[in-house]
């Protein structure tokens, strides 16, 4: 495609992939109720690559797009790293909920938001400047690992 990092926008029936590419390290907007022409409109706008399983959306002029043929989570995911190329930043650098850049914060920061388990056993924690939201390595982290074991994404 081009030398730049790639930028995705997700259509509505691939919520569930967005969410893992934004885990993974890619740049991922998510649309999950923009008629085509929207879709189109913020691609361009955007300078997004537009992720799709609509054929007539994927052929539009205009448009970078992958059409995406699985309807298997780990094949859809190999499908976007076979296309584009691996993420330039590394898993868990992205909200999963909001797409941004998460940022490093102090565990004595996080006290009140996270189980004080999680402060025992965990001392990098990271969060979403958007969101709120809280991230840590955990044992969700290893599930994740294996949900997209055997998936080769070299």
């Amino acid at each position: 495609m081009t030398d730049r990092p790639p930028r995705l926008l997700a259509d509505c029936m691939l919520g569930r992939l967005a969410k893992w590419l934004r885990l993974l390290g890619y740049d991922t907007a998510y649309e999950n109720d923009a008629a085509d022409h929207e879709l189109a409109r913020r691609a361009r706008a955007e300078n997004r690559i537009l992720l799709t399983r609509d054929h007539q959306l994927s052929e539009r002029r205009g448009l970078e797009t992958v059409l995406i043929h699985s309807q298997e989570l780990g094949e859809q995911v190999k499908e976007v790293r076979d296309a584009l190329g691996p993420p330039e930043d590394p898993s868990l650098s992205r909200c999963s909920l909001c797409n941004v850049a998460l940022e490093d914060v102090a565990a004595e920061d996080v006290t009140d938001r996270v189980p004080q388990y999680v402060l025992e056993t965990h001392t990098a924690f990271r969060h979403c400047p958007e969101c709120g939201r809280i991230y840590w390595s955990g044992s969700h982290v290893e599930r994740m690992e294996e949900q997209l074991e055997g998936v080769d994404l070299s």
